[in-house]
C-alpha cells in the first residue's frame, strides 16, 4: 500500500499531510492537533472550519484540539485540578497545549501502518503556573482505522491531578438527521441547566443546542448519520467519560472561526476524563487515554 508523509506548511503553521492509501491525515505540530481525517472520496470524518485560521498561538477551529491539563472552565474541574494550578492569572479554558509548539519525536512505518508520535517539551515543568514534570505525548495509528492515544507520566516527585479531552469535532451531513448510540441509561451533566445530574433515555438526537457531559459510559460509541448513511464508531479506553457539544443557530454566530451554519455540518464527541473520571498520578505513574476512530456506509 502507498504510503507518503510530507512536512507542508499552512500560513504560519508547520503541518504534517499523511496518505496511506485513499485514506489522508492532516496534523498541525502546534498543539499536535489533528485538522482533517478522510478515507477515499468519502465526506471526511474529522470537521475543520472552512473559516479555520492556522495562526502561530491561536488553536484552530475544528479538527482535534488537545484539552489538558484540565478542560473548560478550571472552575468547574475537581478541587485536586484546581489545585494544580497556581497563579493569580486566570486560567484558560481547555487548558494550557492547545496553542503551543509541539515537537514531532518519531515517525515510522510497520507494514502498512504508519505511526506518529509528538511531544509537548513545555509540559515537563515549564507551563505558566503549573509546575508540574508531566512527559507528555499524542501518539497517532493510522491503518484502516485512526486511533490517537494521549499518555501523561508523571516524572516529578509529587502527584498531579489531570483532567483532559481530545475535543473531536465529526463531519456530518446534518445535525438535525444525526443520533448518537450508545448513550442510553447512561447518566449526564446538562451543563445548559444549572448542571443538573439527569439519565439518557435511548439514542441522543438534537434539536437545538447541546452541551452535555456523560459519565459511565460504555467502551463504544456510534454516530448515526441518515443524511450520508453513514456510521461512525469511536471506541475508547482510559475514558469513561465524553461531552457533546454542538453550538446550534444562536451560540454559532458569537463563535471565532465559525461560519454562521456550521453548527449543521459538525458534532463534538469529545472522549475525555473530565469530573469523577478525572485522574491523579503518583510520581512515575502514567495514564493513556485513546479513541479509535472508523467508519462504515450503508451500515443503518
Amino acid at each position: 500500500m502507498p504510503i507518503d508523509i510530507q512536512r507542508i506548511d499552512m500560513d504560519q503553521l508547520v503541518c504534517w499531510r499523511i496518505r496511506r492509501g485513499d485514506a489522508e491525515l492532516l496534523v498541525a505540530e502546534q498543539g499536535a492537533q489533528v485538522l482533517n481525517y478522510r478515507q477515499g472520496d468519502a465526506a471526511p470524518l474529522i470537521w475543520l472550519s472552512e473559516q479555520a485560521q492556522f495562526k502561530q498561538g491561536q488553536s484552530v477551529r475544528g479538527g482535534v484540539p488537545i484539552c489538558w491539563p484540565w478542560f473548560g472552565d478550571l472552575a468547574r474541574n475537581p478541587p485536586a485540578v484546581q489545585a494544580a494550578y497556581h497563579s493569580e492569572q486566570p486560567a484558560p479554558f481547555h487548558g494550557l497545549v492547545r496553542a503551543l509548539p509541539w515537537q514531532l519525536a518519531e515517525q515510522r512505518c510497520e507494514g502498512d501502518v504508519v505511526l506518529l508520535e509528538f511531544r509537548c517539551a513545555q509540559a515537563q515543568a515549564q507551563l505558566p503556573g503549573w509546575p508540574h514534570a508531566v512527559e507528555l505525548t499524542l501518539q497517532i495509528r493510522l491503518a484502516d482505522r485512526l486511533r490517537l492515544t494521549l499518555t501523561s507520566h508523571n516524572r516529578g516527585d509529587r502527584p498531579v491531578a489531570i483532567s483532559q479531552a481530545l475535543h473531536s469535532y465529526f463531519a456530518v451531513s446534518d445535525i438535525r438527521q444525526v443520533e448518537v448510540e450508545g448513550l442510553d441509561g447512561r447518566p449526564y451533566v446538562e451543563t445548559l441547566a444549572d448542571w443538573e445530574t439527569r439519565r439518557q433515555q435511548g439514542n441522543l438526537r438534537f434539536s437545538g443546542e447541546t452541551d452535555r457531559i456523560y459519565l459511565d459510559l460504555p467502551a463504544s460509541l456510534s454516530v448515526i448519520d441518515h443524511g450520508w448513511n453513514r456510521r461512525i464508531l469511536l471506541t475508547s479506553s482510559g475514558s469513561s467519560s465524553a461531552v457533546l457539544w454542538n453550538p446550534w443557530i444562536d451560540k454559532a454566530q458569537r463563535l471565532s472561526s465559525f461560519a454562521n451554519d456550521a453548527w449543521q455540518r459538525m458534532l463534538c464527541i469529545e472522549t475525555a476524563n473530565v469530573l469523577g473520571d478525572a485522574f491523579e498520578l503518583q510520581p512515575g505513574e502514567q495514564h493513556a487515554m485513546s479513541v479509535e476512530i472508523h467508519s462504515q456506509n450503508d451500515a443503518l
